[in-house]
């Protein structure tokens, strides 16, 4: 009612002001006959509902910050500062990288260069289709001038077995891009995990010259501009033991037997999981390839890998940076599809739920415009 009344109000000094001020624009109105105290009380009421304005927009940004603090302080682990027991000789050869061979590698693509960004992405060893899509667009070669980025394909064995025609095709695929590594694990998504820590594993080993990595899986669409041009190098000078993505904070084992994600209470007893970033898209400094491939020494593995690196960013003491905007409130590694409009993904790191041909659908447009933005 207060609203209406204060409406109303408005409403009728604003008849009464362009009565007043219209005559007297056209000379149809004498200085005299000016309702001056009607005008001057009008303006005085825009004035006051201004600073009303103002204030709520104050207001909303203070609890903006507020509310921001308060989720990053929620998110902040809970380092154990004791040394932490290792795993038994048997549970920690299921993520050892000592327990499997390489079937296909390029040890030398970093040996004469630095990379500032190398993606690492875990694909199945058929999915050809978005290997191709991904080639022909955020992860094509010479994408951003003069800064060097790398793309490489990881893959496990296919459930067909080496002499498969889906591993001899693969075969082909690595001889001609040279972008292909592959160990002798069952590439499954009970595996990722597995597939993870190798990714890491690689990293420290064949490509520690590098100044960040990002593991992102196949259906995402990558905003690289973004990414290398706001996110790294508009960040300042080169990070260490740093982790950005989609932080989740209250995330809880699902104890449902029937569920995909089921963990049970003897593999992992806790009630809940620490801060971790999730698996669809999320960029660390070179450093941390190393320290997470040291602290699985010390985390039993379990089949979620960004809930396992999570675990292992724990025993490290290190906190998951959670990548988003104030104003407007925006996750800049939006985990959800979104329709396409070159200016939303603008703004953001990574998009998810894209097939091969939605990707190549988009990519040209959103390559041409997105600095119009």
């Amino acid at each position: 009612s207060k609203a209406k009344h204060f409406l109303n109000n408005l409403r009728r000094r604003s008849v009464a002001a362009i009565n007043v001020f219209l005559p007297l624009i056209f000379g149809e109105l004498k200085s005299d006959t000016l309702e001056i105290p009607i005008v001057y009380d009008y303006f005085a009421m825009l004035k006051t509902s201004y600073w009303r304005l103002v204030k709520c927009f104050i207001i909303a940004g203070v609890l903006t910050v507020v509310v921001n603090i308060l989720l990053n302080k929620k998110a902040q682990p809970k380092t154990d500062l004791s040394t932490p027991s290792p795993l038994s000789q048997e549970l920690y050869k299921v993520i050892s990288p000592e327990t499997y061979k390489y079937v296909l590698n390029h040890v030398s693509v970093c040996k004469e260069r630095s990379p500032f960004l190398v993606l690492m992405v875990p694909v199945a060893p058929s999915d050809g289709l978005s290997r191709d899509a991904i080639r022909k667009t955020w992860g094509r070669p010479g994408l951003i001038s003069n800064v060097d980025i790398l793309t490489m394909f990881y893959v496990g064995l296919p459930a067909e077995g080496q002499s498969s025609h889906i591993q001899q095709d693969l075969e082909k695929e690595s001889k001609e891009h040279a972008d292909i590594i592959q160990m002798d694990f069952l590439d499954s998504y009970h595996n990722l995990t597995i597939k993870s820590m190798m990714i890491m594993n690689w990293l420290a080993t064949h490509c520690q010259g590098a100044s960040y990595a990002m593991k992102v899986d196949t259906d995402i669409f990558v905003n690289v501009f973004y990414l290398v041009n706001k996110l790294l190098v508009g960040g300042g000078p080169l990070r260490h033991k740093y982790i950005t993505g989609s932080v989740i904070s209250d995330g809880r084992p699902r104890r449902d037997r029937k569920s995909k994600w089921h963990l049970s209470e003897d593999i992992y007893p806790e009630d809940t999981f620490p801060p971790y970033v999730s698996g669809a898209g999320y960029v660390f400094s070179i450093d941390l390839a190393n320290r997470i491939s040291w602290a699985s020494r010390f985390v039993r593995p379990i089949p979620l890998e960004d809930v396992y690196v999570g675990l292992c960013l724990r025993v490290l003491g290190v906190r998951p940076v959670y990548s988003q905007t104030l104003l407007p409130p925006r996750n800049l590694f939006e985990i959800n599809r979104l329709d396409y409009e070159t200016c939303t993904y603008a703004t953001r790191v990574i998009v998810t739920g894209f097939k091969p041909h939605e990707l190549l659908d988009i990519w040209g447009d959103f390559q041409k415009s997105h600095l119009t933005c």
